[in-house]
């Protein structure tokens, strides 16, 4: 996959209100799928809906624990996103 199109999926994914909740929850450090549910008022399936695209666009990593899923940033594909915006304004 070129860079264009990885920049475009982490775009995207960030392009939800929900989803760029959750992304400031987990700035904080790992969370488990039921955490970041007592914030929303959505059904897991939705939750799950989110979490997927996110993971798709590798800007969470997911994890299962036993019956749970934990999330977490991939803290170098926000640094690959935040370069591609700094080259935009090195003019």
């Amino acid at each position: 996959m070129n860079n264009s199109k990885k920049i475009s999926l982490m775009m995207k994914a960030l392009g939800d209100e929900n989803r760029v909740m959750i992304v400031k929850m987990l700035s904080s450090g790992e969370l488990c799928a039921c955490k970041i549910l007592e914030e929303f008022d959505i059904s897991q399936s939705t939750l799950s809906y989110h979490m997927k695209i996110l993971c798709d666009s590798g800007l969470v990593f997911s994890r299962r624990d036993g019956k749970w899923m934990h999330y977490s940033l991939v803290n170098e594909k926000f640094k690959e996103l935040l370069s591609f915006l700094n080259s935009l304004f090195k003019g």
